[in-house]
């Protein structure tokens, strides 16, 4: 755990708590701040006093007193209505902050050469794949990496800052709109969509959240920024224009002048009239798809800044294992292989999934976006049959009837996940993928993406013992005629 020993001597409140808050609670605590923590559900509050978090109802306490004041980053200050606790803290001029902030005054209150190397990613999709896959080619090249932030270890909950050690924190707009003093060593800025417009209020408010992550960068450091979609070219042309800091574009599909980019499946590094082929992305099998090439290319970019050998690199990417409820292969039943994408929780990133397969019996559904699965509408040729889950069943049964797409309205994970595998054994010829890719948040049926991903693949775990055991019975009866 890091300590929060730049907040000594203040009163901090904080609300919200899930691992992210029990563990910047006790960050504080440990940092000699008095702390107030407080949680609307009674079982959060009991469970983080179970921990040694200090409670107080923060509906009660004497704001005038309270220094700071850290909110859960889910919860809302402003848009859509702002959470009594924000009201609260605005009305008697308390800021409003959130962990990542804690930890980079933490990380800025040391000496320069006894600081980590910090490399943040964000964008609207991507950034966990990005983030595993940095963390992973720093630790196989012998670096002491830690991930945490929106993935994983809540970044409180990461080991002591030390020189040599590299942080490599996932950010999401909710993280970057309560942070300023964060200083990132490479930034990852991967592409920007419509996204979260119910918190942010529009596109402009969301963009200028996500491109927080450029704060406080000098000309020792360096941006790596997709330039697939419209908006990172402009953002990219921005930022060169300004000056100040080494910007690395970078692409999935398209070659580059300078840069990181994929061409038919090979990641290339491109400086000047030089071009070095580094590594041939169609071996990586944890990286199917166009999305994870620009993914790759993003962590290329972003190591590369830290003058690691590229040989090592190349290996590091082909053995990297995946990241778990993202395009994760968790079982096959003879021809039939089953992914879990329970991570895609929006149109844009179910459409990476869909376009990195053929032959789809796909699982949809759970809360809606705003836009539904309309921008999918161009890979909808290539569902052999859709199964229908959640809250979002009735409005994705229109969508899909509109558009001629076979389609069933399943109702629970279980169901569409047993009619998606008896439909995919039924068609004959070459293999299928049995995708749970939802294009919906989960939290109508489940706690959590991970909680569904996970139910997911225990569902497709026991389809699999069952099929062994069939397949070991019918052998040994083979055997015994």
């Amino acid at each position: 755990m890091i300590e929060a020993r730049t907040f000594k001597g203040k009163t901090i409140a904080v609300f919200g708590m899930g691992r992210t808050g029990i563990s910047t609670a006790l960050s504080l605590k440990a940092g000699g701040a008095k702390v107030l923590a407080w949680d609307d559900n009674p079982e959060a509050r009991k469970a983080a006093k179970a921990q040694g978090v200090p409670i107080v109802n923060l509906k009660k306490a004497k704001w005038a007193n309270i220094d700071e004041f850290v909110l859960s980053p889910g919860v809302p200050h402003k848009l859509p209505k702002p959470h009594w606790s924000a009201e609260l803290a605005k009305n008697a001029n308390v800021p409003i902050i959130c962990d990542i902030e804690i930890f980079a005054r933490e990380v800025n209150a040391r000496a320069e050469e006894n600081r980590p190397k910090i490399v943040a990613i964000t964008g609207t999709n991507g950034k966990s794949t990005t983030t595993a896959l940095i963390t992973h080619i720093l630790r196989e090249c012998g670096k002491d990496a830690q991930m945490g932030g929106n993935i994983g270890r809540g970044v409180l909950d990461l080991d002591y800052i030390h020189a040599g050690a590299y942080y490599v924190l996932e950010l999401s707009s909710y993280q970057l709109e309560r942070t300023q003093s964060l200083r990132a060593n490479a930034s990852v800025f991967l592409n920007l969509s419509p996204d979260h417009i119910d918190r942010h209020g529009d596109m402009d408010h969301y963009e200028a959240a996500k491109r927080r992550i450029f704060l406080n960068q000098t000309s020792a450091d360096t941006v790596v920024i997709g330039v697939d979609g419209p908006d990172g070219r402009r953002i990219c042309s921005e930022l060169k224009a300004a000056n100040g800091r080494k910007i690395v574009p970078i692409s999935g599909y398209k070659s580059l002048g300078k840069g990181a980019s994929v061409i038919k499946g090979k990641l290339y590094c491109s400086n000047g009239p030089k071009v070095h082929e580094i590594v041939d992305l169609n071996k990586a099998r944890a990286l199917e798809g166009k999305h994870n090439w620009q993914n790759a290319a993003a962590a290329f970019a972003a190591v590369s800044a830290f003058e690691l050998e590229n040989a090592d690199i190349s290996k590091a990417i082909l053995n990297f294992p995946g990241l778990a409820h993202r395009m994760e292969t968790v079982g096959e039943v003879g021809p039939v292989r089953f992914v879990n994408d329970s991570k895609a929780t929006n149109a844009d990133a179910a459409y990476q999934a869909l376009n990195a397969y053929d032959q789809i019996y796909w699982i949809a559904g759970g809360q809606a976006k705003e836009d539904g699965i309309s921008p999918l509408k161009d890979l909808f040729p290539k569902i052999r049959k859709a199964y229908l889950i959640g809250q979002a069943a009735p409005e994705f049964h229109k969508s899909l009837t509109r558009e001629g797409v076979s389609h069933k309205v399943s109702g629970t994970l279980e169901m569409a996940v047993l009619c998606a595998t008896r439909d995919a054994l039924n068609h004959p010829g070459k293999s299928s993928i049995v995708l749970l890719s939802p294009a919906c948040a989960s939290f109508d049926q489940f706690k959590s993406f991970e909680h569904r991903g996970e139910a997911f693949r225990d569902q497709v775990k026991n389809l699999v013992d069952l099929f062994e055991r069939e397949k070991a019975e019918y052998a040994s009866r083979g055997t015994a005629a």
